[in-house]
Formats: structure tokens, C-alpha cells, sequence
């Protein structure tokens, strides 16, 4: 017996050209839930409450916090779907290395959670489009935790 499949982010057309043995899934999340302009939301809402946070506001050393948004939109669209940018533009992802430089604790990760709530409720997605984004982000978050 399969599980049943559960909506996520499609893979890269280049998977399925190269032969690995995996095909694109006709579902594309990115799509599905507004595509750039729910991203483009999704961010700008999650930055104004990190603008304003003052643990959280240290943790990005550029007083302009538009190259901070523009990463972090280029990856999620990426992620769930949308234009390969991200790729493109900076490589792998590698999350937590990217992260290391960075005193991510408990605190900080509960803060980042808080004010991606935020943003995600701000969006008013359908409740499994809603859930899906959710786990991910949660356990992403969960995952950049290097400092007690």
C-alpha cells in the first residue's frame, strides 16, 4: 500500500530531463497559492515585523534590509516551485551554513517563528495551503537553531 502524496514543491524540470528518474508533478504549490505575489507578501510582511524587533533587527548587518528580503523571496519561490533564481544567483542553499555566522538560539528561532506567523496569516491561503507552508517554515526554523 502507497501513502498518499501530499502537495509540496514540484521538482526542477531539469530533474526530470537528466534522466535521475524523477518527473514533474502536475501540482505546482507556488502556483497554486498566488505564485510572486503571495511571496512577494509573504516577505514583506515577515520583514516589517523583523524591522521592528530588536532581537531579531541585529541578526541582519545591513542597515537596508532589501537584499535580506530579495534572498529570502528568490529562495522560497524557488522552494515551492517558482523561478529557479535563487539557484541561479547563489548555488546550493545550504541553509545552515549559511546561518552559522549567526547566534540562532531558541529565543531567536521563536521570534522568527512569531513574526512568520504573521506573515502567513496575512496571506489568508486556503487551510492546506495554510498547513503546508506552516510545517515547512516551522521546521526549517527548527533546523537553524546552532546556539543554546
Amino acid at each position: 500500500m502507497t501513502e498518499p502524496s501530499r502537495p509540496g514543491p514540484s521538482l526542477p524540470l531539469s530533474a526530470a530531463a537528466s534522466g535521475t528518474g524523477f518527473s514533474t508533478p502536475a501540482y505546482n504549490f507556488y502556483e497554486a497559492v498566488g505564485g510572486h505575489d503571495t511571496f512577494v507578501k509573504l516577505v514583506d510582511v515577515f520583514y516589517d515585523g523583523v524591522a521592528e524587533d530588536p532581537l531579531m533587527r541585529p541578526m541582519y548587518p545591513e542597515e537596508d534590509l532589501g537584499p535580506a528580503k530579495e534572498r529570502l523571496l528568490l529562495f522560497l519561490e524557488q522552494y515551492w516551485g517558482g523561478p529557479k533564481t535563487y539557484g541561479e544567483l547563489r548555488g546550493h542553499p545550504r541553509l545552515r551554513m549559511r546561518h552559522m555566522p549567526f547566534k540562532v538560539t531558541p529565543a531567536a528561532r521563536d521570534a522568527w517563528l512569531r513574526h512568520m506567523r504573521d506573515a502567513v496569516d496575512s496571506l489568508s491561503l486556503a487551510p492546506l495551503h495554510e498547513a503546508t507552508l506552516w510545517d515547512y517554515l516551522e521546521r526549517a526554523a527548527h533546523s537553524m537553531v546552532n546556539s543554546a
